[in-house]
């Protein structure tokens, strides 16, 4: 699954992943030939259902929970949305407390900043400068009427991987149902719900080599959610709706070959990212990293420029697939919220650039925009360009 699109090189796994070859091979097959619906009786839909249940054994598989504690949705932000909004009793929002991190994807902010303005208690925590969690911040915030935590595992800017572990033992200490937002980290590192100790855990079947449109939340055997769509009842009446097989299969195909190729991927990824690091710092002065430098995701970098904006850098990298850590708003540039979080500096903030390797990367591939990389810097410097 390597690219073949010449000079082109792609390093924004983290905002989507191509197709797995595997995944392409089994969505076209049901379009060709299962278009029954998976509710109907007759050998057609039973088919279709028979494909849907076998993808949700590779979505157990993958995240080793039990097939039944697996619920296929639109993507990240659906299964982020149903557990924050399914959670609350909306009767009574006052009533209700929630604990988040002021890293966590709008997905998961936005719904909660919504249910503070019907009356619900939200108390978002800060980070440190690597952009991590206390789990005493969270000890210390949980009241009597705290119904919910949602700490994201894998920031998607940074990384940064967040003490899951720790922070699940202090939920379920005090009672409290916890959700991870594992949509950057399924895939890349292993995702062991039961090992975690969580209640939820989304996915998101694009940032895994997956279609987009669909996702997964894991959602614990005696945990309960008030579904965010009604109707026939479908996922155990969790997410009515009929489902789609294509999407679906495409997920489970993409689960399979993540648990089969992780070792090797991480391998790989890690060994490329680290070349990328390496490269850049070795030869560019300044560059300041964002994020833990350790506990993160094995492909992404982010790193700031100070005093040059991330944006004008990628400009003269056309192409270089890549993102930055901050945005040109009205002539004034805005940090993102995860970069304000972690306290960067707008001066190096402004400069914040994020690499992130996938499996369809090449050593060749990360050597080659490095050097573009490095020669851009110089220009915009003014140094000598060699």
């Amino acid at each position: 699954m390597e690219q073949t699109s010449g000079s082109f090189i792609y390093l924004d796994h983290n905002a989507t992943t191509p197709l797995d070859p595997s995944v392409v091979d089994a969505m076209v097959r049901v379009m060709r030939e299962e278009f029954g619906n998976p509710s109907s009786s007759y050998p057609l839909g039973r088919k279709a259902k028979e494909l849907v249940e076998q993808a949700r054994d590779e979505v157990a598989l993958l995240l080793g929970c039990e097939r039944h504690e697996a619920i296929f949705t639109s993507g990240g932000s659906e299964s982020n949305n149903m557990v924050v909004k399914g959670i609350i009793d909306f009767t009574k929002p006052q009533a209700f407390h929630i604990i988040v991190s002021a890293v966590e994807h709008p997905a998961t902010l936005n719904p909660c900043i919504y249910l503070m303005e019907l009356g619900a208690n939200v108390t978002i925590l800060p980070v440190d400068s690597f952009g991590r969690v206390s789990p005493d911040d969270v000890r210390k915030a949980i009241r009597p009427e705290t119904g919910l935590i949602s700490i994201m595992l894998a920031n998607n800017e940074t990384g940064t991987l967040e003490p899951i572990k720790e922070i699940a033992a202090i939920a379920m200490e005090h009672h409290v149902p916890f959700h991870t937002d594992a949509a950057q980290a399924v895939g890349k590192i292993p995702v062991n719900v039961k090992q975690l100790g969580v209640d939820f855990l989304s996915v998101a079947g694009h940032k895994l080599c997956g279609p987009k449109g669909v996702g997964a939340l894991f959602i614990r055997e005696g945990r309960d959610l008030t579904p965010l769509i009604h109707g026939g009842g479908q996922e155990w009446g969790k997410r009515s709706g009929t489902e789609n097989t294509i999407l679906v299969v495409g997920l489970g195909a993409a689960c399979r070959a993540a648990r089969e190729k992780l070792h090797e991927g991480f391998t790989a990824m890690t060994t490329m990212r680290d070349r990328l690091q390496s490269l850049l710092f070795e030869n560019v002065d300044g560059l300041v990293l964002n994020g833990h430098p350790d506990q993160r995701l094995p492909n992404t970098l982010n790193f700031s420029v100070p005093k040059i904006e991330g944006a004008k850098i990628l400009e003269g990298l056309p192409d270089v697939a890549a993102s930055t850590g901050a945005a040109c708003h009205d002539r004034s540039v805005k940090l993102s919220h995860v970069l304000a979080a972690m306290g960067v500096p707008p001066e190096v903030g402004m400069g914040a650039l994020r690499f992130t390797v996938g499996r369809t990367n090449t050593m060749e591939q990360i050597e080659r925009a490095a050097w573009m990389i490095i020669q851009r810097i110089r220009e915009m410097r003014g140094e000598r360009v060699s």
